[in-house]
C-alpha cells in the first residue's frame, strides 16, 4: 500500500472519530463472506458505519486525535472492525444477539466519553442509555404526579378532597 493512500485512510478515519463520538473496536476473524454480509446488513439498518481497518492505521488516527486513545492501544490485535454510531448503546446491542457464538467479539469501546476494554464491558455497554430513553425517562417521571391529580379529579372527586388525601399521603 502507497504511503499516500495510507494518509489519506489515517485522515478519513480521524474525520470518523470527530463525527461519531461513540465507537466499538469489534473481533470479527472467523466470520465467513455470508456472516460478514449479514453483519454489515445489520449495522446499516441499525445506523451503524462498520469499517474493516488496519491496526496500525487505527493507531495512527488515535495518535492524532484530540481524544487520548491510549487506553485502547493494547486492543490493536489480530482482526479489528470499527463501528462508528451516533448512539451508544446500539452496537452493544446487536453485538449481544451474537454473544452466544463468540463472533464477532467485543475487543473495546468508546462511549459517553469513557473507555470499556475486554469482552467482559458489553453488558455495561448494553444498558447505557441512550439520549431519546433518558428524555422518555424523565418525562415519566414529571407526567406522574400530574396523572395523579387528573385521574383523582376524573373520579369524581373535588379539589378539597384532594388535597386532604395529599396531605395525609405527606405526613
Amino acid at each position: 500500500m502507497k504511503k499516500e493512500l495510507k494518509d489519506t485512510i489515517v485522515v478519513e478515519l480521524g474525520e470518523k472519530l470527530k463525527e461519531y463520538p461513540h465507537f466499538y473496536l469489534v473481533d470479527i476473524a472467523g466470520l465467513n463472506a455470508e456472516q460478514t454480509s449479514n453483519l454489515r446488513r445489520k449495522c446499516f439498518k441499525n445506523e451503524i458505519k462498520m469499517v474493516v481497518v488496519k491496526n496500525t492505521l487505527l493507531h495512527k488516527a488515535f495518535e492524532a486525535s484530540d481524544i487520548d486513545f491510549a487506553p485502547l492501544y493494547d486492543s490493536l490485535k489480530g482482526s479489528t472492525a470499527v463501528m462508528f454510531t451516533q448512539t451508544a448503546n446500539v452496537p452493544a446491542k446487536l453485538l449481544k444477539e451474537y454473544k452466544k457464538e463468540g463472533i464477532p467479539a467485543l475487543k473495546a469501546a468508546y462511549a459517553e466519553e469513557g473507555f470499556f476494554v475486554g469482552a467482559d464491558k458489553l453488558e455495561e455497554l448494553v444498558s447505557i442509555k441512550s439520549k431519546n430513553e433518558l428524555i422518555a425517562d424523565v418525562v415519566a417521571l414529571l407526567q406522574s404526579p400530574i396523572k395523579n391529580v387528573v385521574s383523582g379529579l376524573n373520579a369524581g372527586g373535588k379539589i378539597h378532597g384532594l388535597l386532604d388525601a395529599i396531605a395525609e399521603r405527606n405526613k
